[in-house]
């Protein structure tokens, strides 16, 4: 009997020995796999200090710097014999540009708003006497922020050979100051009314750093295409359409009824618009 629970007793202690070996197994091999799991995170990609993390991203989004005067240098410069617009280097040749004088009158800003859909650009050339009120000047401003040029074509549109130099001097430069304060910026390029100069207006124009314009051809100021039909017709298909022409057209509802016939007109056969952003000034 003495033996048969000593028996019971050796048979109790190798049972009690091998369940404390197992238990002591399992922890070691839930600790290496906690263990594991945490090595793999800490040296993932994903889990990189925000300091490298950035830093690394900073090296991906490096580029060179780019040439400021490279990307506004010209590509076209204005012909002062016939306004044309010429291609320097090996800009396009087949190219024309849209101009609008007596704004902003009634229809401006509708005009704008039309090449801004048709991705398009243009000169608005302005006279003072439509800059009288802040409604005026806020129509200027819309067109201007919306990425047209501002040109000048004088305060009163008056013919300039009948002024005096003094009179002359305040139709332009008068004008430029006005245009700077509702535009912060003077203009580049003068319209004289009727295309007519003189030797003062030039050395005017030069005084305040302006190309002096006129223009190739315009219709809609004659009385037979002052509808749409006649004068979208006649910019498109007309014999003065030329590589360069500087087209004039003016703030009129009838002009803005065809401008996107005059527009696709154009581009159908085979003519970019310019953008007078891209043209030399002084």
């Amino acid at each position: 009997m003495r033996k048969k629970w000593s028996y019971l007793l050796l048979l109790l202690v190798i049972m009690l020995f091998s369940a404390c070996s197992s238990n002591n197994d399992g922890a070691n091999q839930e600790q290496t796999i906690t263990s594991n799991e945490e090595h793999s995170q800490i040296n993932s990609p994903t889990s990189q200090p925000e300091e490298d993390s950035n830093e690394e991203q900073t090296e991906e989004l490096e580029v060179p710097e780019q040439d400021p005067v490279t990307l506004s240098e010209p590509q076209y410069k204005i012909n002062p014999a016939n306004s044309n617009v010429v291609p320097l280097a090996d800009a396009p040749e087949n190219v024309v540009m849209l101009t609008f004088d007596d704004a902003p009158d009634k229809h401006a800003l509708e005009i704008a708003n039309i090449l801004h859909e048709l991705n398009v650009n243009a000169i608005f050339f302005v006279n003072g006497h439509f800059l009288d009120t802040d409604a005026e000047k806020e129509v200027l401003k819309e067109i201007h922020d919306m990425g047209f040029l501002i040109g000048n074509h004088t305060m009163s549109h008056q013919l300039l050979r009948d002024l005096s130099e003094e009179e002359q001097y305040k139709e332009i430069v008068e004008l430029n100051n006005l245009v700077e304060s509702i535009i912060g910026e003077r203009p580049k390029f003068l319209r004289a009314p009727f295309g007519v100069n003189t030797d003062y207006s030039r050395k005017v124009a030069a005084d305040e750093k302006m190309v002096v314009m006129n223009w190739t051809y315009g219709y809609d100021f004659e009385k037979e295409y002052m509808n749409k039909d006649a004068i979208a017709d006649i910019m498109v298909n007309t014999e003065y359409l030329r590589n360069g022409a500087n087209l004039l057209m003016h703030d009129r509802q009838w002009t803005k009824e065809a401008l996107r016939d005059i527009v696709t007109g154009l581009q159908e056969k085979g003519y970019e618009i310019v953008d007078p952003h891209l043209i030399e000034t002084l």
